[in-house]
C-alpha cells in the first residue's frame, strides 16, 4: 500500500503541502483539504466558458465567505450537468504560490490532497487516516479533511458509508474494505487530476526561449498570419450571419415549447436559462463540518468528540473538555474564523458547539 508521502514526494518549504515532481513534466503540489471547499455543483450550461461565468451565482448560497474573498476553480464533470468545484481563499492561494516558487516549482499544479485518493463507488468513502488527520474522498467525487479524532463522528453522521482504507488500520467495527490502487503510483494517479486550482488569475505561466531558427520561424508565421487577417474578417461576417439565423431558430423553438414565454426580449439567453429545471438542493453538512474541523484543529487533543449531528442548518458537536477554559477558546476561534456559532455547557459538564454556515 502506497502512502501519500511515498518516495517521489518531497516536502515543500512549509509543512502545509507536498510537491510531486517526476522527470521533466510539470510538478504537482498536493494542498491540504482543510483549506479547500470541494463542492458538487449543478451547471446545466453547454460550454466551459459559460459554466465559469455562472460559478459565482451557483455557489453563492453554499459558502459563508464573501465571493470577492475566494477563488473559484472548475473541475471535472462528476455526473451529467454536475461538476466538481474548488473554493479557496485568495490569501491561501498566494501563500501556496510562494511555497511552490521557493521550492523551485513556480508552475506547479495545485491539487487538493483528497483528490489523490481514487474515487470510490457511489455511497462509499476512500479514507487515508494518518497520525493527526484523516483525508476522505466521497463517492460523489468531492472530498474533505478532518482531524483524526473526528473521522468516526463524521462517518457516523454521514450514515456509516462503506470505506476503502488507504491509510493505517481502522477500527474493526468500521468494516473497512481493502484499498484498490493496483500498480498506480501517486504521480500517475494525479497525472490528470479532477481539479487543478491554478485557474483564472492563478493560471500557470508557460514561457519558453526560442533559439535562432525558432525566431525566424516565428516571423515567417507572423507574415502568414497577417495574410490571413482579411480572410478572417470575411469569416467573421459569415459567422455573424449564421448566429443571427440560429437565434431566430431558437426563438421559434422556445415559442413552440413554451407558448406563454415572451421571445422578443434582448436577453434570449436568460429566457432560455429560466426554462431549465432547478438544480437539486445542496447539502451543507460536509462543507460546514470541514470549516469547523479547521477551527478545532489547533486544540486537537484538548477536546474529545462525543457526537456530531446536523439539525436544520446547524452543525451540533458535543465534546468533553480536557483542559480548563475551552469554551472561551472555542468561541474565540469561531469569531476569528468569521463562523457563526455558540458554545454552551451541558448539564454533565461537557460542551456543545452549534455552528451555522452563514
Amino acid at each position: 500500500m502506497r502512502r501519500l508521502d511515498e518516495n517521489n514526494v518531497t516536502a515543500a518549504p512549509a509543512p502545509s503541502a507536498l510537491i510531486i515532481a517526476e522527470g521533466a513534466g510539470a510538478a504537482t503540489m498536493l494542498v491540504p483539504g482543510e483549506a479547500v471547499r470541494l463542492l458538487a455543483v449543478d451547471l446545466p450550461l453547454p460550454t466551459r466558458a459559460k459554466r465559469i461565468e455562472a460559478l459565482p451565482f451557483a455557489v453563492e448560497e453554499m459558502i459563508a465567505d464573501p465571493l470577492d474573498a475566494v477563488h473559484l476553480a472548475l473541475g471535472t464533470q462528476l455526473a451529467p450537468r454536475r461538476f466538481l468545484v474548488g473554493v479557496v481563499r485568495h490569501a491561501q492561494m498566494q501563500a501556496w504560490i510562494e511555497e511552490a516558487a521557493a521550492a523551485g516549482h513556480p508552475n506547479a499544479a495545485f491539487v487538493p490532497d483528497a483528490l489523490a485518493l481514487p474515487r470510490p463507488d457511489a455511497g462509499e468513502w476512500a479514507v487515508e487516516l494518518g497520525e493527526t488527520r484523516a483525508v476522505v474522498r466521497s463517492g460523489d467525487g468531492t472530498g474533505f479533511a478532518v482531524p483524526a479524532p473526528m473521522l468516526r463522528p463524521a462517518w457516523e453522521a454521514a450514515g456509516r458509508p462503506a470505506i476503502r482504507n488507504y491509510g493505517v488500520a481502522l477500527p474493526a467495527d468500521m468494516g473497512a474494505l481493502p484499498a484498490e490502487l493496483g500498480d498506480l503510483s501517486l504521480a500517475r494517479r494525479i497525472a490528470e487530476p479532477a481539479l487543478d486550482l491554478r485557474q483564472g488569475a492563478y493560471a500557470r505561466r508557460r514561457t519558453a526561449t526560442l533559439p535562432g531558427w525558432g525566431r525566424r520561424l516565428f516571423w515567417v508565421g507572423a507574415i502568414g498570419l497577417t495574410a490571413h487577417v482579411g480572410i478572417a474578417a470575411a469569416d467573421t461576417l459569415m459567422l455573424r450571419s449564421i448566429a443571427d439565423r440560429r437565434e431566430d431558430d431558437t426563438r421559434m423553438l422556445v415559442a413552440s415549447a413554451a407558448p406563454g414565454v415572451p421571445t422578443g426580449t434582448d436577453d434570449l439567453a436568460g429566457t432560455v436559462a429560466d426554462l431549465l429545471p432547478e438544480p437539486k438542493r445542496y447539502s451543507a453538512f460536509l462543507p460546514l463540518l470541514s470549516r469547523v474541523s479547521t477551527v478545532l484543529a489547533p486544540i486537537n487533543g484538548q477536546v474529545a468528540v462525543r457526537s456530531i449531528g446536523f439539525q436544520g442548518s446547524a452543525l451540533v458537536i458535543d465534546v468533553d473538555a480536557l483542559a480548563p477554559g475551552m469554551a472561551g477558546r472555542i468561541n474565540g476561534a469561531l469569531t476569528d474564523a468569521r463562523l457563526s456559532g455558540t458554545v454552551t455547557t451541558l448539564p454533565d459538564g461537557g460542551l456543545r458547539l452549534t455552528a451555522r454556515g452563514a
